[in-house]
């Protein structure tokens, strides 16, 4: 089963892709967050750089990037959140 789902990138990640958000992505359901990381990157090679230091939010509810099971329905919003920097 895929999922539609729209792809949302935040600053360094915005920055490597180009983009500022995509839509639809296709994506299987269930799938790990980290296999759903893995896809973004296979997508945007140049994600890579931020391997370790993002995490990934799922209708605006964080996702550490790990073995945590993740249900994506059509529709829904996938955002790649950098590691913040400032103060």
């Amino acid at each position: 089963m895929t999922a539609q789902v729209s792809v949302i990138y935040f600053g360094q990640s915005a920055e490597l892709t180009g983009l500022k958000g995509e839509e639809p992505v296709s994506v299987p359901t269930p799938i790990s967050s980290r296999e759903l990381w893995e896809l973004l990157q296979q997508r945007h090679p140049r994600l890579a750089a931020l391997r370790g230091h993002v995490v990934l939010a799922v209708s605006q509810q964080y996702v550490p990037v790990a073995e945590q099971l993740v249900v994506l329905r059509d529709g829904d919003e996938v955002a790649v959140v950098p590691p913040l920097s400032g103060g």
